[in-house]
């Protein structure tokens, strides 16, 4: 008997994590008869209970638009052969790789931004070496202090 009761409060809190997650993955315009808020509490609070009701009268069921679950990638909207919102190139914003040795201006950026490195580098190199020619001077003791 006290097995039975522990598999069975295994199964209930399995179906209330179930119906917890669900809820909170479900897009709110997918619930039925009450606000997202509203059923996410009555799952919380009435654990099997508001499990229960969920399945019974938040949930849609319909099979053509939930493929899938909801946490598991489905968008909700009918598929078209892609498993996604937007097939690869057709998603809005998206830009189109272009050859960069076609494009002047953006290898003249490049060159002058490398020139520009070489440079600054030459700069703080013949400073380093000044710097470490004075101190060698300083310590043979050349150059006074």
């Amino acid at each position: 008997m006290l097995y039975f009761d522990g598999v069975f409060g295994l199964v209930l809190l399995a179906l209330w994590l179930f119906c917890l997650f669900d809820v909170i993955t479900t897009d709110a315009s997918r619930c039925r008869h009450l606000p997202k808020m509203v059923w996410v509490l009555i799952v919380l609070l009435l654990s099997d209970v508001g499990s229960i009701l969920w399945l019974v009268a938040g949930r849609t069921w319909d099979s053509a638009t939930t493929a899938g679950l909801p946490y598991k990638g489905n968008t909700g909207l009918p598929r078209r052969g892609s498993t996604g919102r937007y097939p690869e190139y057709e998603r809005p914003g998206r830009r189109v790789a272009s050859n960069p040795d076609d494009d002047e201006d953006f290898l003249r950026q490049l060159r002058e931004r490398a020139e520009q490195q070489r440079h600054e580098y030459r700069a703080l190199r013949a400073e380093d070496v000044a710097r470490d020619e004075r101190e060698r001077r300083r310590r043979s003791g050349d150059e006074p202090d």
